[in-house]
This record gives C-alpha cells, sequence and structure tokens, in this order.
C-alpha cells in the first residue's frame, strides 16, 4: 500500500488522455505491448469496463487507461491513476507489470485479467486449463530463480572481499563454485525466462526483480 506522499507524487504523473478508441488485440500485438483488462463492480451490481494497456521496449515505462475503449489516461510507472471511485495503482518489476491495486473506500468487487490473445493470457490459460502442469512450471521457475541467485552471489562475494579494507577486516573469501563466462550467461538467461514466467502471473517478489535484473 502506497502512502499518502507517494501516492500523491504519481497521481501528479497523470496526463489526461486523448480519446482515441483502443484497437482489439492481434497475435502479433505480443511483441509490442501488453494488455489487461478491468472489471467493477460497484454495490449497485453496476459493471464498469477499463483496459490498461503497457507498451514494450518503450524508453520510460508508462501506461495507457481506457474506459468502455476510450482513452483516458496516461502515466509512467510505478502509476497511481484516478479512476471511479477510486485509484488504480500499477507497479512493475524488471519483467515488466507485476502488480495491479484498485484502492477505493467503497464496497465495490475488482476483478483483472490480461487479454486471452496476449502473452499473459496464454499463461493463464495454461493455469485454468492444466493446473498441475501450471504448478510444475511456477515451482520451476523459482527454483531456477533462486539457485541462480545463490550462484550469482556466491561469486560476487570472492571480488568483494578482495578489497584491501575488506580483507583486513573481515577477511577473504574464496567461492567454491567457479562458472566460466558461457555459463554464467547460461545462468543469466535462464533466470530471466523464469522471472519474466513469474511476472505473467503478476507475481511480485524482490527474487523475481533479482532475477530478472541479473
Amino acid at each position: 500500500m502506497l502512502t499518502f506522499n507517494n501516492r500523491k507524487r504519481r497521481l501528479k504523473k497523470v496526463t489526461e488522455g486523448d480519446g482515441h478508441i483502443l484497437k482489439p488485440y492481434r497475435f502479433w500485438h505480443v511483441f509490442t505491448h501488453s494488455l489487461f483488462h478491468i472489471h467493477i463492480i460497484n454495490d449497485e451490481n453496476e459493471k464498469t469496463n477499463y483496459a490498461l494497456k503497457s507498451r514494450y521496449f518503450a524508453e520510460n515505462a508508462s501506461v495507457d487507461l481506457y474506459y468502455e475503449n476510450k482513452h483516458i489516461a496516461s502515466s509512467t510507472l510505478p502509476a497511481a491513476i484516478p479512476m471511479e471511485n477510486g485509484i488504480l495503482e500499477v507497479k512493475s518489476g524488471g519483467s515488466g507489470i507485476n502488480k495491479i491495486n484498485y484502492i477505493t473506500d467503497k464496497d465495490e468487487m475488482f476483478f483483472v485479467y490480461p487479454d486471452k490473445r496476449s502473452v499473459r493470457g496464454l499463461r493463464l490459460g495454461l493455469h485454468q486449463r492444466f493446473p498441475k502442469i501450471s504448478s510444475f512450471i511456477a515451482l520451476l521457475a523459482t527454483l531456477v530463480l533462486l539457485v541462480s541467485i545463490v550462484l550469482s552471489l556466491s561469486q560476487l562475494l570472492e571480488p568483494i572481499a578482495q578489497i584491501p579494507w575488506v580483507a583486513e577486516n573481515l577477511g577473504t573469501i574464496e567461492s567454491p563454485i567457479k562458472l566460466s563466462v558461457w555459463a554464467n550467461i547460461a545462468v543469466g538467461i535462464a533466470a530471466a525466462i523464469a522471472a519474466t514466467e513469474r511476472a505473467l502471473m503478476l507475481r511480485s517478489h524482490w527474487i523475481i526483480d533479482m532475477g530478472a535484473g541479473g
């Protein structure tokens, strides 16, 4: 949950939309942007439809918000965007958007899901149709992340321990693990893939960001 000051700063970044209409998500859009659909049902059982679009490979990570397919707002990430009866908070990590929250004082239900044609939508579809396979993939991705972090840290500590002040006060450390350059590259690629897999399911954790950053 954001503090009042953080939310206030993020609200100032929001710009008004230009009113253009959201185009349907096509299969080739998996290479250009992600799309989330957001449904809010108020205490009178009225349904409000929003969509959240985030482009890949942008210089500054940002999101566009649509109401009934009409562009109403934009903001850089992390974002806090005013919506009907509340505020939409969007956070991102090393592998893209990993958290979407709707903050409101009213008794309203909030549903968010990726477009079924997007990469996230396909991953969610796999989870819904084959939950056991999905759980195995999730477990494997988590293990890859943990192993990659252990391997990276063990090799990182050795050169740090060779700094004169550190060596004199804390002693030297010799890593029991020594990987070749290509092996380290392979570990980095595996960690990035695993972090992306977890981010596809909107899983937010410091381990995921470390894996993506590594």
